[in-house]
């Protein structure tokens, strides 16, 4: 999953945060895995945890966020509620490299669409970081 890496520059100690790319792509000089750093990092990591749905994963029933079940709801507030607190679990149990700010619940009940933008903070830095999703209902 992540890693976390503690680099020293004239003794100051910066934390650097990186993943694999999802695709697992290689470096085509060095052949070694290619990695998302800090801000991107994070992006993906919460990308991933909110389109993955509880008992998706083998031996890890509490990951996920459910988000994909709301599509076949009714388009109510309430529905974006229940999709701000599913966004703030996923942040409190599953991503402690990031604080979240604030959650925009948007959507086109014509289209069983549900548009997302999520505002926030990695830990040890003052700038906010923005990630949009766009969930639809294919069939």
């Amino acid at each position: 999953m992540s890693k976390i890496q503690t680099l020293t520059d004239h003794n100051i100690k910066k934390i650097v945060y990186s993943d694999f790319f999802t695709d697992f792509s290689r470096n085509s000089v060095t052949g070694q895995l290619n990695k998302k750093t800090n801000a991107e990092a994070v992006k993906q990591s919460v990308r991933n945890l909110l389109l993955t749905d509880r008992y998706e994963r083998p031996f890890q029933p509490k990951i996920g966020s459910g988000l994909k079940g709301l599509l076949f709801e009714n388009f109510t507030p309430g529905l974006r509620l229940r999709a701000k607190k599913m966004i703030e679990e996923v942040f409190d149990n599953h991503e402690p490299r990031a604080e979240l700010i604030r959650v925009d619940v948007g959507g086109n009940p014509d289209f069983n669409s549900l548009s997302f933008q999520i505002l926030f903070r990695i830990i040890n830095t003052t700038q906010p970081e923005t990630l949009e999703l766009i969930l639809e209902r294919t069939r």
